[in-house]
């Protein structure tokens, strides 16, 4: 058996998950998540606990049980809890906005950049330069960090980009004039 995999899903109150064929809803006070199961592994909800099962005991199945129960174990967390990206801004001019679904990032370039937050994610700024994204999805709320922060990496030289929060950037030396 997977490790991961046979390890029960404790099912918090407030929370619903429901199993139809291989679709998996779970329902929580943060929002709601679906996914559809890999075709060797099966999912049931007994007594409070989540039980991931798979068909076979060859390499491949394994690996989809134990990710199957990590992923819906994500989304039991996601919907009680919730998950949260930090990411900081450094450079001279460089800062950040939100007006509705939009985050305005001004990066340096010659224009503004305009990212569209999707459903279910919530980016607040605090300070122009910390951003905090915030969501049920723990897939979805890493996604929009990481493309925030593709817009502007930190660069070695200067340190000056997005980067994540406690992220240590190595610094290079400059050239040197002879």
């Amino acid at each position: 058996m997977s490790r991961i995999g046979k390890q029960p899903i404790a099912i918090p109150p407030k929370v619903k998950v429901e199993v139809k064929g291989q679709s998996v809803l779970v329902e929580g006070p943060k929002g709601k998540l679906n996914w559809e199961l890999p075709k060797r592994t099966s999912l049931k909800v007994a007594d409070g606990k989540v039980v991931v099962s798979r068909d076979g005991d060859d390499a491949s199945a394994k690996a989809l049980h134990g990710l199957s129960r990590a992923l819906v174990n994500n989304m039991v967390k996601g919907v009680t809890d919730g998950f949260v990206k930090k990411l900081e801004i450094q450079g001279v001019g460089f800062k950040a906005a939100v007006t509705g679904k939009i985050v305005n990032l001004s990066l340096g370039y010659s224009h503004p950049i305009n990212y569209n937050i999707p459903d279910q994610i919530k980016v607040t700024v605090e300070e122009n330069t910390k951003l905090t994204i915030e969501g049920p999805d723990k897939m979805l709320v890493g996604k929009v960090a990481a493309e925030l922060r593709s817009y502007y990496p930190p660069e070695p030289y200067k340190g000056k980009g997005v980067r994540y929060a406690g992220e240590h950037v190595q610094r290079k030396e400059g050239k040197t004039v002879q």
